[in-house]
């Protein structure tokens, strides 16, 4: 069992990677570049970021 400061470190680690992700998926959009290799590997990054995020507060119920 993680106690809660570390709870609330690897939490803010999981949302700073998402929040990235995110944000990098975000510029491509204003950049009218939603195809190709770096799209991909964009959704690919964001997508792995939200399902660590899920997997850790799953785990934590």
């Amino acid at each position: 069992m993680t106690t809660v400061e570390d709870f609330k470190i690897k939490s803010h680690e999981l949302l700073v990677e998402l929040d990235t992700a995110t944000s990098e998926m975000m510029t491509l959009i204003c950049a009218h570049q939603m195809a190709g290799l770096a799209w991909e590997e964009a959704v690919q990054r964001q997508h792995e970021a939200y399902e660590r995020w899920v997997e850790y507060l799953n785990e934590r119920s």
